[in-house]
């Protein structure tokens, strides 16, 4: 099923569109969450299947705790830090963790991504608590 990833130039959001064969390049992508036509579409994910031994093997930069000093200051670093460990990972993660990434390499700090995507911290609590996203 042809199913395409967009990011609208917009507002900033990532989206999937279906388009048959016969519309890609023909009917223009929409936004889902705005409905621009400013968009880009963005490349899927390249995977390569590796070993468990051969990922964790790549992880050692941070097994050392030193590795890790600095990360709460330097937003870029966790964000740089983050990305690796989500391709090490091998399993497909949700758009918001691309979303958080990209801002923290941006130089978002995780406090200002909490105000400006307050719906990422929801449902990680028990009821009336209120849940804070630690990036």
């Amino acid at each position: 099923m042809p199913i395409y990833d967009y990011r609208c130039l917009d507002c900033g959001k990532r989206f999937e569109q279906y388009f048959s064969y016969e519309e890609y390049g023909k009917k223009p992508a929409t936004c889902t969450h705005c409905g621009s036509t400013n968009v880009t579409r963005r490349l899927p994910r390249v995977r390569v299947v590796r070993s468990e031994e051969s990922r964790l093997e790549s992880l050692e930069d941070f097994a050392d705790p030193a590795a890790l000093d600095g990360l709460e200051e330097d937003p870029r670093a966790l964000g740089r830090m983050m990305r690796k460990m989500g391709e090490e990972l091998g399993e497909e993660l949700p758009p918001e963790f691309d979303e958080v990434v990209d801002r923290l390499e941006a130089g978002q700090s995780p406090e200002e991504i909490e105000k400006a995507i307050p719906e990422l911290g929801e449902g990680l609590g028990e009821e009336g608590d209120d849940a804070d996203l630690d990036l």
